[in-house]
């Protein structure tokens, strides 16, 4: 990073791109987009341009972070698309010459969602990558929230937390994806509504060395806040936006569903988790020696 702040070449190097953990029937590999073939069977036939734009400029500035699925074709060479139309034509767009992808050697598709799962449980995923892994597995394998939650053994919240990411401005993704800025950090900037006043904080925490406390701090403070539709039916609850607040810090800093409801003699505060190993995880956080 240079003394401006802005994330440098250097910072893009260290975004995680290892090799996937081969397992049976799958293999992780950089393709040249020259070698791939779209697949004759695709039922898409339209890709909305003001998406594929976005898109193109994503990979532009942080690169593809969900890998596309090909198999080898059995005449010619190369290799056909089976996952990932859109992002393989983005690539192109963008004039990268590689793209990231799952080759697949077998038609089960349960060993490639396996491969996927086993790969968002490495220490070296920055959260961005977990996120766009949470999504290809949403999108390629019709997996549910829920589904997934099961799957890798996380709460449904974190899910969804996880996946809000991408709902980033790409220089900020860009900075979180090079790990410059935390998924903390990242999770108190998406409570503002202005993708300017995101960009503009995310500079603040850079150039000042900002905590996630302290961000949280300036984004409450902010004008600039997403503000909720109010709840007609709620007119007779008390509600305060400093609960409000501080239960959207909890979610954000147990990484799961946290409420915060007043009575009128007596408060609640109630945690979601996914199962005892999330339990245990969220009790880590609370207190780390509760369980020693």
């Amino acid at each position: 990073m240079d003394k401006s702040g802005e994330t440098t070449r250097d910072d893009e190097d260290q975004v995680s791109r290892e090799t996937l953990v081969e397992v049976p029937g799958a293999v992780f590999a950089e393709i040249p987009v020259v070698e791939i073939q779209p697949n004759s069977r695709q039922p898409r036939s339209v890709f909305d341009e003001d998406e594929m734009a976005e898109l193109v400029h994503s990979i532009r500035t942080i690169g593809v972070l969900q890998p596309i699925v090909v198999r080898r074709r059995a005449l010619g060479g190369g290799y056909e698309l089976v996952m990932g139309e859109r992002r393989w034509r983005a690539t192109q767009r963008a004039g990268l010459e590689t793209i990231p992808a799952i080759v697949r050697s077998t038609d089960d598709t349960d060993m490639l969602r396996d491969a996927l799962l086993e790969n968002l449980h490495r220490s070296q995923l920055n959260p961005l990558e977990e996120a766009a892994a949470y999504q290809q597995l949403l999108d390629d394998f019709a997996a549910t929230h829920d589904e997934l939650a099961s799957s890798i053994g996380r709460s449904r919240p974190q899910i969804s937390n996880t996946l809000r990411l991408l709902q980033l401005p790409p220089l900020v993704q860009r900075r979180v994806a090079a790990g410059v800025l935390s998924a903390g950090h990242a999770r108190a900037l998406l409570s503002l509504a202005d993708a300017g006043e995101i960009e503009k904080l995310a500079q603040r925490i850079v150039s000042e060395g900002m905590s996630v406390r302290a961000t949280e701090e300036a984004v409450a403070l902010s004008d600039g806040l997403k503000r909720s539709p109010r709840n007609p039916s709620a007119r007779n609850t008390v509600r305060h936006e400093r609960l409000d607040y501080l239960a959207n810090s909890l979610s954000d800093y147990l990484d799961t569903s946290v409420k915060v409801s007043l009575g009128a003699r007596k408060g609640k505060v109630s945690i979601e988790f996914g199962s005892v190993e999330d339990l245990n995880r969220i009790i880590d956080l609370i207190s780390p020696d509760a369980r020693q």
